[in-house]
């Protein structure tokens, strides 16, 4: 079965692959972006999220990845970055935010100066062998795309106190886990970085799957938002 599964995914992301990355690069290519009303602010510069006074910084970590290699924030200061929460046997949400998340690495995948963590909520099945073959299923090719694990109570506190992304258990939900779709922006010095919407207030993070009615989607204000925070390195 879960043979069967990989096999879905692999042909998703090749139907992807054709389909719509050449269109999503020529778009940066060209700076073709979708005007927003909802986020008429999105040409300023980005904000930081300021928590009691202060700008906040992504939490301190240490986790394992796909390649049974220790991977800590450390390993991403100097480079833009961004931060999910998911877990590979997921039936509803995960697929299309890693969907969403390739049409990201399909643009900044090949620098150095850009990455991704995607940290499971179920360490229990996501041993670091069962994370390669799931890296593996989405054609995962930047070095700088890790998928990680560690201790189920250090993820969760990591998710709910550290993010403020809620993760948790829920037998009654289809997966037995729940969290919020939800992609965090850190730059290159380890701050949470947003743009504000029409009020002036911060997003604070970007929905990692598509909506209905809206304007633009995180994933298309993600590919503006990293690319303003990488030409001002």
């Amino acid at each position: 079965m879960k043979k069967n599964a990989y096999i879905g995914i692999s042909f998703i992301v090749l139907v992807f692959g054709i389909l719509f990355v050449p269109k999503i690069v020529n778009r940066i290519q060209q700076q073709d972006w979708v005007s927003s009303n909802r986020l008429s602010a999105s040409q300023n510069e980005l904000v930081y999220i300021n928590l009691n006074g202060e700008n906040k910084k992504a939490p301190d970590f240490v986790l394992t990845n796909q390649d049974s290699l220790f991977i800590s924030n450390e390993d991403y200061l100097g480079k833009v970055y961004l931060v999910e929460f998911f877990f590979t046997s997921c039936p509803t949400i995960c697929p299309r935010m890693n969907v969403n998340m390739k049409k990201i690495e399909a643009v900044f995948g090949n620098r150095e100066d850009f990455g991704i963590a995607s940290i499971t909520i179920d360490p229990e099945t996501d041993t670091p062998s069962q994370l390669k073959t799931y890296a593996e299923a989405y054609e995962v090719f930047s070095s700088n795309w890790h998928f990680l694990t560690g201790d189920q109570d250090y993820i969760y506190e990591l998710a709910n106190r550290g993010f403020n992304i809620f993760a948790g258990i829920n037998p009654d939900v289809a997966g037995g886990f729940e969290h919020q779709g939800y992609f965090a922006l850190v730059d290159q010095q380890g701050y949470l970085r947003s743009r504000t919407d029409s009020a002036g207030n911060p997003i604070v993070y970007y929905l990692g799957i598509d909506e209905e009615d809206v304007d633009q989607q995180g994933t298309e204000m993600l590919l503006e938002d990293i690319s303003k925070l990488l030409e001002n390195e």
